[in-house]
């Protein structure tokens, strides 16, 4: 007589449990959660001041608006009749957009450049834009105002050029970490197929290059459109190309009266193109900038 064997019913497979943080990572979690908060209260406290009237943005600049001290949209009309802030967003949007674009293209060849060719010159190069990170701005200050004027680049074009001047060293620092962790046994398949070096940049490098090239124009975009003091001294206060910072700071009176309630709109407005554009690429952020840290 045989006896049945009978199989236990197989049991479906648990959902992984998440570790426990430790005490450690807690306490980090806490801190970041703090410091986060702290970054996001000033922007609340700009939303919420944008809708109240001007005297109790004064008096009681914390308080939510009420039925009383709600002000509606009156503050944001009365920004963009006083300050010129639609020729000033246009502006802004070219200067920003066109140093990214010249930033990203340029810094990253020359970025490839530098790290690929190893002499002595291609060195000193690449040490020279890390110098130009340490470097505090306001040791050129006046030269770079100087030279702005002699050489006409007191323009939205000229801009372009000073921007690229100015935010070339970082970024070619980014794309050059992340180059040297590029095999080059990559780009040796791509001479074999019969691509030129140009043709293996762009169609080989160039695309393992898209995570450092999205947070290096992010932090650029960032810089050059929240930038008053650059465009302030060169640009000065030429009515035909003045830019949202110069626009803001301009609703301050020449007898120091301001108009706090369409400060605040106008700064709201200034600030949702920006929030938006990082919001979108932040996830690039830190895998770019940990790619751009690799060391050769």
């Amino acid at each position: 007589m045989s006896a049945a064997v009978q199989t236990a019913p197989a049991e479906a497979p648990s959902a992984p449990r998440k570790a426990p943080l430790s005490a450690g990572r807690s306490i980090i979690v806490a801190l970041l959660a703090l410091l986060s908060l702290i970054w996001v209260v000033p922007l609340a406290f700009i939303l919420i001041n944008s809708f109240k009237g001007r005297a109790f943005i004064s008096t009681d600049p914390f308080a939510l608006p009420t039925r009383d001290t709600f002000a509606g949209i009156d503050n944001y009309v009365t920004g963009l009749n006083l300050s010129g802030f639609a020729p000033a967003l246009g502006w802004s949007l070219f200067i920003t957009v066109g140093s990214v674009l010249v930033i990203v293209l340029l810094t990253a060849m020359t970025a490839y450049y530098l790290t690929r060719v190893k002499t002595w010159w291609t060195s000193l190069i690449y040490y020279a834009f890390a110098f130009s990170m340490i470097a505090p701005f306001q040791m050129v200050m006046f030269p770079t105002v100087k030279i702005a004027d002699m050489l006409g680049l007191a323009t939205p074009w000229g801009m372009i050029v000073l921007y690229l001047g100015f935010g070339g060293g970082l970024s070619v620092f980014l794309f050059a970490g992340f180059v040297r962790s590029v095999p080059v046994e990559i780009e040796e398949a791509a001479y074999i197929d019969g691509c030129s070096p140009l043709q293996t940049y762009i169609r080989v490098v160039m695309p393992l290059l898209r995570p450092t090239a999205v947070t290096v124009a992010i932090l650029n975009a960032m810089w050059v459109w929240n930038d008053f003091l650059l465009p302030n001294l060169v640009i000065g206060q030429d009515e035909r190309y003045k830019t949202i910072p110069i626009v803001i700071q301009m609703l301050i009176g020449s007898n120091g009266n301001r108009d706090m309630g369409a400060q605040m709109a106008m700064l709201v407005l200034a600030i949702v193109p920006i929030v938006t554009f990082y919001l979108f690429g932040q996830r690039h952020i830190i895998e770019g900038v940990a790619a751009g840290a690799v060391k050769g």
